[in-house]
């Protein structure tokens, strides 16, 4: 993409309303811009990143068996009062009613409709198991919606279902997903840790969240040292491998992790001193293995080997596609801009023309964006007739992990200067080698 086409409304000032790092950032580099409080519009950089993340999630979830659908944003009120929820989940819940007086809502989960969809369609054990999640916005009215896309009433979320026969069947499902969690967000650059938490509105007592440490999270987290030198690596997982899922999930969870709402200070205290934490966090997923919660209230029953007919086992997995943007940039920034990790960047790096007119360095930089598209890439071409101040400012701002700088004097010398975004470190290379070195850098990520 040439800079010069696209549609980029940086902006030089933070927006007053701006009080964390992800959100002014996120509004300075044009990616976002807020229609109402606590709804945006994404454009197109950030809706960029926003597929990019969102292509992640959803990889992560087919490689570990799960099978995507799509439910629609607005769903019936009688299947929430069959569970018991309508009434009891809140003010957070958009109530509206449609032409012909029938009571709707704009869905802020699917528990309800996903179970509807299950006893249409399943009727016995030889069916099970099953996973089916979706990816979709969905809407929550915050009574102070804040802090950009981390509290926003309007999201984009992937929610995940499981259906088994048994508790010990649901709790492998639970366990598959703890370790596709962890995959997702190491893919992303993000150490999220798991930590024991409360059910909430979505019920059952066994449930994890994942959170990002970073100062300006919502929950104080409470944990080992220890937990942050855990990572999850290439390792390669067989998900129907009950005792491997097992095994990793008693790795991440044995270490004391919690947040402020299941916090227990006796437990806290066995810890070594020199290893209690506590910190902030951004909850970016949460899992729950619930039962029959929402099966024995809407019958959503299978018939079992002997003849039988009991309640399916559930869980519902859940990952905030739209938060975790905010969550990547409070954790990779600086006084200058974003530093995208390389999974999730927009543009895979960033061409500079330090003198755009000039019949050598249009070449070159012509050159090199033909060559990066042939390997795959897809570069960021600032071609636009501009200071070369401003040029490494937006780029640095808008944070791609490389760029290439093309100028008059590296070309009489036959080189082009590569520069880290993250470390700042430059060098000089030839312009293929150049290309070669940024196709080597994203290979198989």
């Amino acid at each position: 993409m040439r800079l010069s086409r696209y549609f980029l409304p940086v902006l030089k000032e933070t927006p007053a309303e701006a009080q964390i790092a992800s959100h002014r950032l996120m509004l300075r580099a044009g990616m976002i811009k807020q229609q109402a409080a606590g709804i945006y519009s994404w454009l197109p950089l950030g809706y960029k990143v926003l597929k990019r993340v969102e292509q992640i999630v959803h990889e992560e979830q087919i490689r570990a068996g799960h099978i995507p659908l799509l439910m629609p944003t607005l769903q019936p009120a009688d299947l929430w009062r069959e569970s018991g929820r309508y009434d009891d989940y809140g003010q957070e819940m958009l109530r509206i009613r449609d032409r012909h007086d029938r009571d709707m809502l704009y869905g802020p989960t699917n528990e309800e409709m996903i179970t509807d969809i299950f006893r249409s369609n399943v009727s016995s054990y030889k069916q099970l198991p099953l996973t089916l999640y979706h990816i979709q916005w969905k809407f929550r009215d915050e009574v102070r919606p804040r802090f950009g896309v981390m509290r926003g009433r309007e999201f984009l979320m992937k929610d995940g279902y499981t259906f088994d026969l048994t508790r010990e069947d649901a709790l492998h499902a639970y366990n598959r997903h703890l370790v596709s969690y962890l995959r997702t967000y190491e893919r992303m650059g993000l150490q999220a840790i798991p930590m024991r938490a409360d059910g909430g509105p979505i019920g059952g007592d066994y449930t994890h969240e994942f959170l990002v440490l970073a100062e300006t999270g919502e929950s104080e987290v409470f944990y080992d040292s220890e937990v942050t030198d855990l990572t999850f690596g290439d390792r390669q997982i067989d998900y129907d491998d009950r005792a491997q899922c097992q095994g990793i999930l008693e790795e991440f969870t044995s270490r004391y992790a919690r947040t402020d709402e299941t916090h227990d200070a006796a437990l806290f205290e066995q810890i070594p001193e020199e290893r209690r934490r506590v910190a902030r966090g951004i909850e970016v997923g949460q899992i729950f293995y619930f039962g029959t919660k929402y099966s024995e209230a809407m019958g959503a029953t299978v018939v079992t080997p002997d003849g039988g007919r009991v309640p399916v086992e559930m869980g519902s997995h859940g990952i905030g596609v739209s938060r975790l943007l905010g969550a990547l940039i409070e954790a990779n920034h600086d006084d200058k801009g974003i530093i995208w990790p390389e999974g999730v960047t927009p543009f895979h790096c960033g061409i500079v023309n330090l003198k755009q007119g000039d019949a050598g360095t249009d070449a070159a930089c012509e050159g090199l964006y033909a060559a990066l598209v042939a390997k795959g890439l897809e570069p960021l071409y600032d071609d636009r007739d501009e200071r070369a101040g401003a040029k490494f400012a937006t780029m640095d701002l808008i944070g791609l992990p490389w760029r290439i700088t093309v100028g008059p004097r590296g070309l009489a010398a036959n080189v082009v200067e590569l520069t880290c975004r993250r470390t700042g470190e430059s060098e000089e290379l030839s312009a293929e080698a150049a290309v070669a070195r940024i196709a080597q850098i994203y290979d198989g990520i």
